[in-house]
């Protein structure tokens, strides 16, 4: 008999108990009185207070409530992040294995399903089908030319900055961080430059969860359908193509899933790393002063901002598959393990002093570690440091128009992400675009992909295989209907289920 999933048509119309209904208690291996709830208050104002003060009380593994005061443990110590995920025998990425789903406790409409609902994609499954598909996506993103990377960067980068460099103001933020990992990844993926501009527009929207989020997720699934199948009949040198040329024998329904998850990861973890570390930048004298005097070097100071301000601060998660113990707590079989990624990085037995400087260190938790490391770190490093080091060459003086106290965030429980970053500097010519190519600005039409091939593409990754996911285990969601033209123009933002993944909330 299949494990429970949280796509399984059973959940539908489940009632869910109200917090603090005794009914809860069989979900919970601890007290839930007094428990911290990581979806709201103090973790979205000042998450990393919150940790310190968890860790005071309860040590290097924290009771909390997520979403809908349901039970988990925040894993705060170093040390004891790495042992979880490097114990996928103790701790799996299978999330059909978490009680509270099983018994019903999770409501259909949950915000905590798009981001631990179980899919048939590497980032849930472990073992040998882990290895299959992890072994496709590490190999094929390895064989990216990482000068060919840099070239692209600095591309868009030029061209980005060319759009607001005469003004002397600029929110960084919307103008450059934003967009540009995104119209970087479409070239990683082989995607034609036209379908830049609408993908950047349609992933902002998922994430923000606005009006028309919908038609952009529907618009994100006919353009990477439509490139696979494009792909099938004329491959190349990119992500794509090495997925599809890959001796694990990825099925199209396969590539499209892991396309869109690297797509949507790349894409909201870039944008948060170029602007933490651009807000540190103009925020930080002393930090600035070191990058300009060269006493450190970008790629150090990104390794600096990766252990102080992790582009995920909570990643969820890991299940225990028994009854085991963590730092001293007791850990039932179903327990959802939530890596404090943030807190582990502060860890005082670590890290007792925070003010030492972690120039160059890479061993941090921001990638996380073990066998579901992110894969495309050193992707995201090249990127941000690449635009970075353009930005600041054509905008030395770059000064933050408004006091940093002003400065507001998106956040959730998994991440914090600057709403704005607005900054004067001295205006300056453009470079022009003679040699680099402009970004287009007219709407790419939409991909004609028709009903049936969409649907035979995304509708069964990995249940149909004999090597897939065991038996009785859904289907990914089919995809929505193909949109029959652009996503509409007033929307700025990412991936339909992606914009569930990170959960933001405009504060």
């Amino acid at each position: 008999m299949s494990t429970p999933t949280a796509d399984d048509a059973s959940l539908h119309g489940v009632s869910v108990p109200p917090p603090g209904c005794p009914a809860h208690g069989g979900t919970a291996s601890f007290s839930q009185e007094g428990l911290a709830r990581v979806y709201v208050g103090e973790h979205q104002t000042n998450p990393m207070e919150l940790y310190e003060r968890l860790r005071a009380e309860h040590g290097a593994v924290a009771p909390v409530l997520v979403d809908g005061d349901l039970p988990a443990w925040l894993v705060l110590g170093y040390q004891e992040n790495l042992d979880v995920v490097r114990s996928p025998n103790r701790f799996s990425r299978d999330s059909r294995l978490w009680r509270p789903l099983q018994e019903g406790a999770v409501a259909p409409d949950s915000p905590l399903l798009p981001m631990v609902g179980w899919q048939p994609v590497c980032a849930f499954v472990d073992g040998e089908e882990h290895e299959r598909l992890r072994g496709a996506v590490t190999d094929s993103l390895g064989k990216i030319d990482r000068r060919g990377i840099r070239r692209h960067v600095t591309r868009f980068a030029n061209q980005l900055i060319d759009s607001f460099c005469a003004d002397g103001e600029v929110d960084l933020m919307a103008r450059f961080a934003e967009p540009l990992p995104m119209l970087v990844m479409t070239q990683l993926f082989g995607m034609p430059d036209e379908y830049g501009p609408n993908l950047v527009d349609a992933s902002l929207d998922l994430i923000r969860g606005t009006g028309t989020a919908f038609e952009s997720n529907e618009y994100v699934m006919a353009a990477i359908t439509e490139h696979v199948a494009r792909v099938r009949e004329q491959p190349g040198i990119d992500f794509a193509s090495g997925l599809m040329a890959h001796a694990a024998n990825l099925t199209d329904a396969e590539i499209i899933q892991h396309l869109r998850v690297v797509m949507a990861a790349a894409h909201h973890n870039t944008t948060v790393l170029i602007g933490n570390t651009l807000r540190v930048v103009v925020t930080d004298p002393r930090f600035r002063a070191s990058l300009a005097g060269a006493r450190m070097t970008l790629p150090d100071a990104l390794e600096q901002v990766l252990w102080d301000q992790p582009s995920t601060i909570v990643c969820p998660g890991r299940w225990s598959t028994g009854d085991t113990e963590l730092a001293g707590q007791t850990i039932k079989a179903g327990d959802m393990l939530l890596l404090g990624l943030a807190a582990g990085n502060v860890d005082p037995e670590i890290r007792p002093d925070l003010t030492v400087p972690m120039h160059g260190n890479r061993s941090h938790l921001a990638f996380s570690s073990g066998p579901h490391e992110c894969p495309g770190q050193d992707i995201g490093r090249a990127i941000t440091d690449t635009a970075i080091d353009v930005l600041l060459g054509r905008l030395p003086e770059l000064n933050l128009a408004v006091d940093d106290h002003s400065l507001t965030w998106e956040a959730s429980w998994m991440s914090r992400q600057l709403t704005a970053l607005p900054v004067t500097f001295a205006p300056r010519p453009p470079l022009g675009t003679e040699g680099t190519g402009e970004i287009p600005t007219a709407k790419a039409p939409a991909p004609a992909v028709s009903a049936e091939r969409a649907t035979a593409a995304a509708a069964p990754v990995g249940a149909a295989r004999e090597a897939g996911a065991a038996d009785g285990a859904p289907a990914a969601p089919a995809p929505e209907p193909v949109p029959a033209a652009a996503p509409p123009a007033g929307g700025t933002s990412f991936l339909g289920r992606v914009a569930g993944w990170f959960g933001m909330r405009r504060k």
